[in-house]
């Protein structure tokens, strides 16, 4: 395996992971944060409120699995 893809694979993996649901909504919110940050001061609390409610939503999920 050539480097550059274990690069590549080592960084997919580690953003993406098991979920790519959180991934996702983790750029999101880092987007939306930065979006806000324009606009506004107070734009900090975004950030732990989305991963809040991923991980809420990932919990719910694997239990809903079993």
């Amino acid at each position: 395996m050539g480097r550059v893809k274990a690069f590549g694979l080592f960084w997919y993996d580690f953003v993406v992971g098991d979920d790519p649901f959180v991934a996702v909504l983790v750029i999101a919110a880092l987007a939306g944060t930065a979006v806000l940050s324009t606009h506004t001061t107070a734009c900090w609390w975004l950030l732990p409120v989305v991963v809040t409610l991923a991980l809420a939503a990932t919990l719910a999920r694997a239990v809903r699995r079993k």
